[in-house]
């Protein structure tokens, strides 16, 4: 039920990993590549020809458009025009492909287990996993929908040249629209796990590429989330109406996210680069989260009237400002690792809080310093306030079988049965 076969790293060419993926604001670990699928020697005496051409063709699309442009859409330059229509372009593919394809489940079909199907990874130590079962083919499909909508997010979160003449920026409408395409991810990759998954048993799941495990998918829906309250926060920080209650809010919860996504990844062999890489993302995002949570916090603690409250204060705007030096080094360390990568221009959170820690940790410490004795000012960071997480994947539901199923099925079950009973 399900047959697995890996190829081994060093066995052939496949594997497609660019020394360099330019400017990084989303970091997507590389896009599994579907390689061809003969449905015809499989299905060809099962379903209507039909059905199988169509099946083809679908399939053959994806294939062909991830072959040729995978490795350009994992490059994140800002080719916007033509890399913005190659997303859309497949993604859509897979949408029309899914219902289509969902039809080898129906009624708990054997013909679900008739074909195999085969992908190459990108994390995983083998270069390449194949399996007969239509489920592996549903879960690389929808992991594939995923980054396809991260690869737009960084796209979009990309700073570009202003008519002001100032520093670049990326507009307010680009980082809105980035929120909802980060949800519609986490949507995908939240399905993924409490839908598709089950479906296998629990050997099969230990057999999947890291890729494809629970803990990976886990990882990137909580990225996908967190990079959303990030930009929540940024709108937050431009915002005269946000107060400081609010943004000390979100960077909290920002923090729970990026701890997670870290907790999920920990006991996986990532590997082939783009595993090590997505690690080191992580780490770094979790560490920059802090920082900003420290920093408000820290903020909030100040307005209090007591020695305790502003020795705290000062102990949470110090550790902000250790967290940023760390995060710095952390950013340095991610893209340095292969493939490279770059830091585009700062903007929102960023931006605004690389100019404010080192100034208000400077200011604050020398200011409750010069009021209160040294024994007064905590020497460990104050606990971070727990919030519940508020943003949520969007809800995504597999597609219903495609019609033609139906159509097809019941136009030509008489003829197979009669067939068979010869």
């Amino acid at each position: 039920m399900g047959c697995f076969a890996s190829r081994p790293k060093d066995s052939g060419g496949n594997r497609r990993k660019p020394t360099s993926i330019g400017d990084v604001s989303v970091y997507v670990p590389g896009l599994r590549i579907p390689k061809p699928v003969e449905f015809s020697q499989s299905l060809g005496d099962q379903l209507p020809k039909t059905l199988v051409e169509r099946l083809t063709a679908l399939r053959t699309r994806i294939v062909v458009m991830a072959n040729q442009e995978g490795p350009t859409i994992t490059r994140t330059r800002r080719k916007t025009q033509h890399g913005g229509s190659t997303l859309a372009d497949l993604h859509q593919a897979l949408e029309d492909y899914l219902p289509v394809l969902l039809g080898l489940t129906k009624d708990g079909s054997p013909l679900q287990f008739k074909v195999e199907f085969n992908w190459i990874n990108q994390e995983d130590e083998e270069e390449e996993t194949a399996m007969s079962n239509v489920w592996y083919e549903v879960l690389s499909v929808l992991h594939l929908m995923a980054m396809l909508q991260m690869s737009q997010a960084n796209l979009l979160l990309l700073p570009r040249g202003s008519t002001d003449g100032y520093h670049p920026k990326v507009s307010e409408e680009n980082r809105r629209a980035s929120i909802d395409i980060f949800l519609k991810a986490a949507g995908y990759l939240d399905c993924a796990v409490k839908h598709v998954l089950p479906q296998f048993s629990a050997e099969q799941r230990r057999s999947l590429p890291v890729d494809l495990a629970e803990g990976a998918l886990r990882a990137l829906c909580l990225q996908a989330l967190g990079q959303g309250v990030d930009i929540q926060l940024g709108i937050a920080i431009d915002s005269s109406k946000a107060t400081l209650a609010v943004k000390r809010r979100l960077s909290c919860e920002m923090v729970k996210y990026w701890q997670q996504a870290q907790d999920n990844l920990t006991n996986l062999p990532l590997a082939n680069g783009w595993g090590e890489k997505h690690m080191l993302f992580v780490k770094w995002k979790y560490v920059e989260a802090k920082a900003a949570a420290y920093y408000y916090h820290g903020l909030i603690l100040d307005e209090g009237n007591t020695e305790k409250s502003h020795g705290m204060a000062v102990a949470a705007l110090q550790a902000a400002d250790e967290c940023f030096k760390e995060s710095k080094k952390a950013s340095e360390a991610f893209n340095a690792s292969s493939p490279t990568s770059r830091n585009p221009p700062l903007f929102g959170t960023m931006k605004y809080l690389s100019e404010k820690i080192p100034k208000e940790t400077s200011s604050k410490v020398r200011i409750n310093r010069d009021l209160y004795s040294y024994e007064k000012i905590m020497e460990t960071a104050p606990t971070l306030p727990d919030f519940s997480l508020a943003l949520k994947p969007d809800e995504y539901q597999l597609p219903s079988v495609d019609a033609s199923w139906s159509e097809d099925r019941t136009k030509n079950s008489s003829n197979h049965i009669t067939g068979n009973q010869r």
